[in-house]
């Protein structure tokens, strides 16, 4: 039997052989002459550049003294932008004056960027300063501040209410300086402001109102 004959009478197997062979070989020269195939980019949340838990965070000021202070259960730093997300962080706030204690505080969340100098206090915040001489203890409640850790200032919308001693502020919106122990609480502002004797020395290291404030008026 001749080969002619041996492909005719077997035309269908053949010819499905020969299709197999130019479909393996097509494919064959298009991955050899066809472009690289593409890489897939990553799409999603930025990854963590690194995870610590009850961490120990220190920002230092122009003079190279710390100016803010923090302890975390859990922070983590992001590859994009080198920033740290803190959950429930407890920190501090160097008060920048010889015998004067530093302000302490919690927030439920946190971020700082990568050089240091801009603080988020996410959430429900709560600052706090013992008291010292003679000036009664001082507390802050408030939520969403901003903060330049190394000028010792902060800010919020969110209303915000002050005690110190018997004396309580409260109003929507707040700027303070910690340097001259300077707030300033920006609308619908109300206050109770006990009298202090008149033999009693004035004292300057007690949060003052400014002069927006004093415009709205105490009342008792």
């Amino acid at each position: 039997m001749s080969l002619r004959r041996w492909i005719r009478d077997r035309r269908l197997p053949a010819a499905t052989i020969v299709l197999a062979l130019a479909a393996g070989l097509g494919q064959l020269l298009l991955w050899w002459m066809g472009p690289a195939p593409k890489t897939h980019d990553f799409v999603g949340p930025p990854r963590s550049g690194y995870t610590l838990t009850n961490a120990r965070v220190w920002t230092y000021g122009p003079d190279g003294k710390p100016s803010f202070r923090m302890v975390t259960p859990h922070l983590e730093r992001r590859e994009g932008d080198e920033s740290l997300y803190i959950n429930s962080p407890t920190f501090e706030l160097s008060s920048n004056q010889p015998g004067v204690p530093d302000w302490q505080g919690q927030s439920l969340y946190g971020w700082v960027n990568k050089s240091g100098t801009l603080l988020k206090l996410q959430g429900p915040v709560y600052l706090h300063r013992p008291a010292f001489d003679g000036s009664p203890a001082t507390a802050l409640h408030t939520a969403d501040v901003t903060a330049w850790p190394k000028q010792n200032r902060m800010e919020t919308a969110a209303a915000a209410q002050m005690t110190q001693g018997d004396s309580r502020m409260s109003g929507v919106g707040m700027r303070t300086n910690l340097n001259d122990n300077q707030l300033e609480l920006l609308h619908d502002v109300h206050g109770t402001f006990v009298p202090h004797p008149r033999t009693a020395p004035a004292r300057h290291d007690r949060p003052r109102l400014s002069r927006p404030v004093a415009r709205d008026g105490p009342k008792g």
